[in-house]
């Protein structure tokens, strides 16, 4: 997972990721692919067409070619890096697949993106291993992408693609629309860099849309036993001016921090000197905190925030003005 520190699944349903058409989708659908959480198995389910699979698997092919499924990113953005796994396809698996890459403006029908012609490689034809998380990184420098088509040869089963990388909103336009802007947002170009533990939960479950959807849907960590608090570093999508905080404990009864604070540095972490942003407040259970932040109007590009001693928070909004 150090590989991936700074990097957002892209493709990831979440995050408004859709898969838009394939091929061909006869044994599972194609929308398995960008689900979250990992891939299940349900023995002895079977639908009118063969086993239950948690994935998208097409038929096997009796003719030349091989099979294809384009997915339109929730997030446009820098593609660094890529997950094809194959959890749970064991005799069925792709022998083996590619990724192109394509920017294509608009919401054109499913048809009209099938027919695009300007696909660009960003992984070229690599061995699958079956059941397996199959891990690539790629090197395409700083290529945006608004489309991914994944290839499989011939055909076969994969449960789950994540397109790791960077995200490149169109702050332009976000600017022009003169409202209250979520800085450290996902959809935005946010990010975690960093954190002290993440037992139960990952930090950027912090940073995604919509509310949470239950406890596993937030940043937790384990029982802290000694000295300190937990921590976690988040990268904004765009340096900004924070003037609003929201810290959100849904869910996180038993288990939320007794306060939290926010600090923030406008340079590299490890660089700079954290300034801070909220004060330690006190958080109460299954809770959507407000307040607004004395920032000074001074800008920041990185924040930190800290809980003590430990436990979950669900959601964190930093609304502010870019700078």
């Amino acid at each position: 997972m150090s590989a991936l520190r700074g990097l957002v699944d892209l493709a990831a349903a979440r995050v408004g990721g859709k898969a838009l058409v394939a091929n061909d989708e006869f044994f599972a659908p194609k929308s398995n692919l960008l689900k979250a959480g990992p891939a299940v198995s349900i023995k002895g389910k079977f639908t009118d067409r063969g086993n239950w699979m948690d994935g998208w698997e097409s038929r096997r092919k009796r003719g030349p070619g091989h099979d294809w499924c384009i997915v339109r990113l929730g997030i446009p953005g820098v593609i660094r890096a890529l997950t094809v796994d194959t959890s749970h396809f064991t005799g069925n698996y792709p022998e083996s697949c590619s990724v192109d890459g394509a920017v294509i403006r608009g919401k054109p029908t499913p048809a009209r993106v099938a027919a695009a012609g300007d696909w660009k490689e960003v992984l070229p034809r690599s061995p699958l291993q079956g059941h397996t998380a199959n891990e690539f990184t790629v090197s395409r420098g700083d290529t945006r992408f608004t489309h991914v088509r994944l290839n499989i040869f011939p055909d076969g089963g994969v449960a789950r693609l994540r397109i790791w990388g960077e995200a490149r909103p169109d702050w332009s336009r976000l600017v022009a629309s003169k409202k209250p802007l979520d800085l450290v947002a996902a959809v935005n170009g946010g990010a975690p860099l960093d954190s002290s533990d993440e037992f139960y939960g990952r930090p950027i479950n912090l940073i995604m849309p919509d509310r949470p959807a239950n406890m596993d849907d937030g940043w937790e960590t384990r029982r802290r036993r000694g000295p300190g608090h937990d921590w976690t570093i988040l990268k904004l999508g765009h340096a900004g001016v924070i003037e609003r905080v929201e810290l959100d404990t849904t869910h996180f009864k038993g288990n939320y921090p007794e306060s939290a604070s926010i600090d923030g540095s406008a340079v590299l972490p490890e660089a700079g000197e954290w300034r801070e942003i909220l004060p330690r407040t006190k958080l109460f259970p299954n809770k959507a905190h407000k307040f607004k932040a004395p920032s000074g109007g001074t800008p920041v590009r990185y924040v930190r925030l800290n809980m003590f001693p430990d436990g979950g928070i669900a959601r964190l909004r930093l609304f502010g003005r870019p700078a």
